[in-house]
């Protein structure tokens, strides 16, 4: 199984930006817990893969697109717990595309099994998963973005170990936002006087679903895994001044976030912002590098 490892370190920027900024800034490197589980994935598998050793499951079954960071992160985990994985991807079969997401799944052992855009959004109806069940068997189920209550109690551990790292409590804490299931860990543990900020990486995100959280929604450059140049050039600058390499859909914009509302004067003067960095570099895009 995932062993349980130390707390991810905290660690500070003091000059990570384009501009200064008038509050401290630092940054909780999740993306080190591990070399392909990383970030929150990992959180919010621990507690999954630890409930379907103990309903004694020997396969796990989830969902995601083509690039998807949670389809990249189930395989590498199954592989390691000695799970067998099934990945159900959206869309049409990839096999001869160079796509190094499913490259790496099928490294690791994953079955994909690809489907229509139209079965996709039916997944969850009962008739398709009979179907499932009657071509794969018994398994474990994840859903896409692995955000359930058990990924919940997971990503709920954040705050916690941030508090033990510093000598004094943080006013903001933030996190870029997909499934809503890191957030929704962070609202779960925040204690009185720390504000959650979530900032969105899709278009069309509906905040009110986390009242204890304030969304933001307009830095998603787009939608989903789109990018513009002046993200990437914000990103290459933060590289070079930090040597904290990110990736354009989900840290990269927070990030961006956060430089843009210091500019506007959002947070109070000196005030300390704790950033969790979600991993999945693996999506990173090669115009980073070039």
């Amino acid at each position: 199984m995932l062993e349980k490892t130390q707390p991810s370190r905290l660690q500070f920027l003091p000059n990570p930006f384009p501009e200064p900024v008038p509050y401290r800034l630092f940054l909780k490197r999740d993306d080190e817990l591990h070399p392909q589980i990383s970030g929150n994935k990992w959180r919010k598998l621990y507690y999954n893969l630890l409930e379907a050793k103990r309903l004694g499951y020997h396969s796990l079954l989830t969902y995601g697109g083509a690039y998807s960071n949670h389809l990249y992160a189930v395989a590498a985990a199954g592989q390691e717990c000695g799970f067998s994985t099934i990945g159900v991807v959206r869309g049409e079969d990839h096999r001869d595309r160079d796509n190094p997401t499913l490259v790496f799944a099928r490294s690791q052992g994953m079955h994909l099994h690809f489907i229509t855009r139209q079965q996709y959004r039916n997944r969850t109806d009962a008739v398709f998963q009979n179907e499932l069940r009657e071509r794969f068997g018994g398994f474990y189920e994840l859903p896409e973005g692995g955000t359930n209550e058990l990924a919940i109690r997971g990503t709920a551990e954040i705050i916690p170990e941030i508090l033990q790292q510093v000598d004094q409590q943080p006013d903001f804490i933030c996190c870029a936002v997909g499934t809503g299931g890191t957030l929704a860990g962070l609202e779960r543990s925040a204690p009185d006087g720390l504000t959650v900020l979530g900032f969105s990486a899709l278009k069309g995100f509906l905040p009110d679903a986390h009242p204890r959280a304030e969304v933001l929604t307009e830095y998603h450059f787009g939608g989903y895994a789109k990018t513009t140049p002046e993200l990437l050039a914000f990103i290459r600058s933060f590289e070079q001044k930090t040597g904290v390499r990110l990736e354009q859909v989900y840290t990269g914009k927070m990030l961006y976030g956060l430089y843009d509302l210091g500019r506007k004067g959002f947070f109070p003067p000196e005030s300390t912002v704790v950033a969790i960095h979600t991993g999945g570099l693996q999506g990173r895009s090669p115009a980073l590098d070039g």
